[in-house]
């Protein structure tokens, strides 16, 4: 049995932005309709969310308990209206809130999912990386009846697997070590219950871990609007156009700082609005793109 439920976002709300390169080993986007694998409790189900013409956005789940999910991951109850607002005369985002105001960060059904994530995307291309990370959850969780899905992996699947094996499927073997041995240690589900300043801070202290890893847990994983992803190469490219000279990755920190507890719905506008031509930048001058230290 499917149960249906349709909502109204809070605040401006596009499903078919929120969706950009979502697409992975857990769930798809295809002809409007975003389907995708959820855990709930100890069992995996199949959900999906399409919008309507009015903006409500139509929900399928096999549980109550798989609609929520599915809401906390669509991000359908983030009102952003206040970031909008605040930051439409902004010089660097204005023009992106306003032409993507319907745009939020879509989230992942796991935490152990976005670490996961954290440990590929420190790899310099992000095509690759997120290659590598379908490969790995391919892997390590079985395909779901009747889909062409892969179940979320846990922290149990990360914790079952050798590290040798991870390093086969491509992932560096000190990255591996420390995926395999912080799910072994840690309940990552248990970090929705701390404060987002500690919650980082348990990120940061892992070793192989900084702070865009922080930032991509966080906002992936918490649902989390303030922590950035410090040092992503992204927002490394614009501040050194910004610049004309190439930053360091922890000079980003100075990007996101102007737009406080929004840094990681603002660096998401930043990219967007740094690849659709949105931002005022200087005349271009030859910049040379070493290979970024983040973590």
């Amino acid at each position: 049995m499917t149960l249906e439920r349709v909502v109204r976002p809070a605040g401006p709300y596009t499903l078919a932005l929120c969706t950009r390169h979502a697409s992975d080993a857990t769930r798809q986007f295809r002809d409007g309709t975003l389907t995708m694998t959820l855990r709930v409790g100890d069992r995996v189900e199949v959900a999906s969310a399409s919008q309507t013409l009015d903006g409500s956005v139509v929900l399928r789940a096999a549980s109550e308990e798989g609609l929520e999910r599915l809401r906390f991951v669509l991000a359908v109850d983030a009102d952003h209206t206040e970031f909008l607002r605040r930051f439409a005369r902004d010089p660097l985002i204005g023009e992106a809130a306003t032409r993507f105001q319907g745009m939020r960060q879509l989230r992942l059904p796991t935490v152990a999912h976005t670490l996961l994530r954290a440990f590929c995307g420190q790899l310099i291309e992000s095509r690759r990386a997120r290659q590598l990370e379908s490969i790995i959850v391919r892997a390590v969780e079985p395909r779901v009846a009747g889909s062409d899905l892969h179940s979320p992996p846990t922290c149990t699947s990360f914790a079952q697997s050798a590290p040798a094996r991870l390093r086969q499927l491509g992932l560096h073997a000190s990255r591996a070590a420390a995926l395999v041995r912080i799910c072994r240690t840690t309940d990552l589900e248990r970090l929705h219950q701390l404060p987002t300043a500690k919650a980082a801070a348990f990120i940061e202290r892992q070793r192989g871990l900084g702070p865009w890893s922080a930032g991509v847990v966080c906002l992936e994983g918490l649902g989390r609007y303030e922590r950035g992803l410090v040092g992503d190469l992204g927002l490394v490219k614009l501040l050194s156009r910004l610049r004309g000279r190439w930053v360091e990755a922890h000079e980003t920190v100075e990007l996101l700082e102007p737009y406080g507890e929004w840094a990681g719905l603002a660096g998401l506008y930043l990219m967007t609005g740094f690849t659709h031509g949105l931002i005022p930048l200087p005349e271009e001058r030859p910049v040379r793109f070493p290979r970024p230290a983040y973590a």
